[in-house]
């Protein structure tokens, strides 16, 4: 590691802390709940498949949103590195000076203008093309909303433990009813059935993959789109645009680059898992992609999905452009009627 880790831990953990406490409550009661018990077990350090006792995790949470509202209007602290200090959101000039030290570090806006932040250790580096890969393991500072992916220019980074929280969240929740459908066949097909701690594990380094093919994705997307589409994501006050053009991204980037890859692989475990994770407005976009997914697990035809995906790269690509020339209200208004813009 580095000369003077602990403090850059707390820095990094501090800020997370204070984009926790402008940010963590935007989102219904139950994810909010579900996402302050998962980071209750990230922080003590539990295992997996044990379940946090609820008294505790209730007086920790009453305890952290006391801290929250102590801290939500302070600045954000300035990172020491190799003996500078660094704004936080500089990522690339940070990531630069820890060079070696077998670290990562992550900063940016997600949804809604909610600002992530985490350092973590480097895992594992490589060069796809032109972007290079960060895998990351063991975190040491993170947020309650820890993203499982992201780009940071053409840098790609993937967050093991995010992914891994993900999994045994959905996987939890499927157990109690044991649905059918994509991610019942996710979880079958690594033996979740079997051995659940040892099936999100495999899935876990397996579908790492599948969440580099989408960060991908959205390079080549950003490359269709122009540059504008950054700032104009970036510009909007409300949520509904926001969730609609993100939606249309997203849709884009897996159509150019996710799904095709993975036909080509005949990767058809990761093929569920992708669909366990289609849902919300990219879903409602895009129904032939449903409609075409139903017809591949009953025929085993995914010349049908490769179809889809192919029609899928033009519509959203197009439509992407259209909401470029479009202001806020009338992107908001099109959420509204997903049907009308949808293929």
């Amino acid at each position: 590691m580095i000369a003077g880790m602990a403090a850059l831990v707390s820095a990094v953990q501090t800020n997370c802390d204070i984009a926790d406490a402008r940010h963590a409550r935007d989102v219904s009661l139950c994810t909010y709940l579900l996402g302050m018990r998962e980071f209750y077990r990230w922080e003590h350090e539990l295992p997996y498949g044990v379940s946090p006792p609820r008294d505790e995790v209730g007086r920790w949470i009453a305890e952290r949103e006391a801290r929250w509202e102590q801290i939500a209007e302070e600045d954000f602290r300035a990172l020491p590195v190799a003996g500078r200090e660094f704004d936080p959101f500089a990522a690339p000039q940070i990531n630069a000076a820890l060079a070696g030290s077998g670290l990562v570090y992550g900063a940016g806006l997600g949804r809604f203008h909610k600002p992530h932040f985490f350092l973590a250790r480097l895992a594992r580096e490589e060069q796809r093309g032109e972007a290079r890969l960060l895998v990351c393991g063991c975190e040491y500072a993170r947020d309650v909303s820890a993203v499982p992916a992201a780009s940071q220019g053409a840098t790609l980074i993937v967050r093991r433990e995010a992914l891994r929280q993900w999994l045994w969240e959905k996987a939890e929740g499927w157990n109690v009813k044991q649905q059918d459908g994509a991610l019942k066949s996710a979880l079958l097909a690594y033996g979740f059935d079997v051995e659940p701690q040892d099936a999100i594990e495999r899935m876990t380094e397996s579908e790492i993959e599948t969440l580099v093919l989408h960060e991908e994705g959205e390079l080549a997307a950003g490359r269709l789109l122009g540059n504008d589409w950054p700032a104009k994501l970036q510009g909007f006050s409300g949520k509904r645009a926001e969730l609609l053009a993100r939606a249309v991204r997203d849709n884009l980037a897996d159509c150019l680059v996710t799904l095709p890859s993975l036909l080509r692989r005949n990767a058809e475990d990761s093929l569920h898992f992708w669909f366990s994770t289609f849902d919300g407005l990219r879903r409602e976009l895009f129904p032939r992609l449903v409609a075409a997914y139903q017809s591949t697990v009953d025929a085993g035809d995914t010349a049908i999905l490769a179809a889809a995906a192919q029609a899928g790269t033009a519509h959203f690509a197009a439509l992407g452009r259209r909401l470029l020339d479009m202001d806020e209200a009338g992107i908001a208004g099109l959420s509204h009627d997903p049907a009308s813009i949808s293929l």
